[in-house]
């Protein structure tokens, strides 16, 4: 597939989730951005802004198998990734897959489990893939994790560690809408919710064929000299415990693929990388104690480095 291809292909999953998700093209374009780079994502927002109806019409739009897991204090890693069962009439113990089986996966307020059913979808995540009672079991492509999480209820709840807040390939947030796509989003679902009237656009194999064809975006020196400076900076801060690490350069390449490819062009601009910085960025940082009293957060650092930072000018495309 080439890059115009790639370009009809996801304007053709931005338009159709716009029918269900009104005036939150961003937020959209960035979820596509994660789908196409074979990353997860982590919605942080408060409840009712479409969260699971972003997840639900993403997935109707590429006809994937969906699935939802709420995640609550009593979950256990088994009711992630499935569970063996002992069959009488065969004499053979046999796997059940757990939810987490399943092309897009929304797993709802991830943060009021615990860290052990939290850690059942590191596997997943990275190696693409669950392990129960020593046999793997592949999961399916594409595989995608949309995680929410409320930012404003921390009651009971057991916060993401950084070992897994770094497999999350952006942070995003969808944010109330304005008035005017309110008062569209109660015209469109006046007789019935727009998410059972949409259907699939486009194949599953045309996704997998747009992500094959990321790999030949190009990405000049400069660019990639912006990017580890970027993310030098955040390990040289004076308000980081922790900054970014390599995963973090290669987020910011893939993202950066991904985007250029969304909008038509075979290579990277500067522009590019400083538009995706902050959702795939931020939430690596590790704010100081001291830092976390005046209320600087990841946000406030990365917006610092990004006034900071020297944008390469010079022509980035191949020659």
């Amino acid at each position: 597939m080439d890059i115009e291809s790639v370009q009809r292909v996801t304007e053709k999953i931005v338009q159709n989730v716009e029918q269900v998700i009104i005036g939150k093209r961003d937020a959209i374009e960035l979820v596509i951005v994660g789908l196409l780079a074979q990353g997860h994502m982590l919605i942080e927002d408060v409840p009712g802004v479409g969260k699971t109806m972003l997840a639900r019409s993403l997935a109707k739009s590429l006809g994937c198998s969906f699935s939802r897991i709420q995640f609550t204090p009593d979950m256990l890693p088994s009711d992630v990734t499935g569970v063996s069962i002992f069959n009488q009439k065969t004499r053979e113990f046999e796997f059940r897959p757990g939810p987490v089986m399943a092309q897009i996966v929304l797993t709802d307020e991830i943060n009021r489990a615990t860290p052990k059913t939290q850690a059942a979808l590191l596997e997943a995540m990275q190696e693409l893939q669950v392990t129960v009672d020593g046999i793997t079991h592949p999961l399916p492509a594409p595989f995608l994790v949309l995680a929410t999480q409320n930012p404003i209820e921390y009651e009971g709840t057991f916060p993401l560690p950084e070992a897994q807040l770094d497999r999350f390939l952006m942070r995003i947030r969808l944010g109330y809408p304005s008035p005017e796509a309110e008062i569209a989003i109660l015209e469109s679902q006046r007789y019935i919710h727009p998410v059972t009237q949409i259907e699939q656009v486009i194949p599953v194999a045309e996704l997998l064929s747009a992500q094959e064809a990321l790999k030949d975006v190009y990405l000049d020196t400069l660019v990639k000299e912006y990017i580890v400076d970027m993310i030098d900076q955040t390990r040289h801060h004076p308000d980081i415990y922790l900054g970014a690490s390599p995963r973090g350069s290669l987020a910011l390449y893939r993202t950066g693929q991904a985007w250029a490819a969304m909008h038509g062009r075979d290579y990277v601009l500067p522009d590019d990388i400083k538009k995706l910085a902050l959702p795939t960025l931020a939430h690596r940082l590790i704010v100081s104690p001291a830092a976390r009293l005046k209320d600087v957060s990841g946000e406030t650092v990365m917006g610092e480095i990004l006034g900071s930072l020297r944008v390469p000018g010079a022509d980035v495309r191949p020659q």
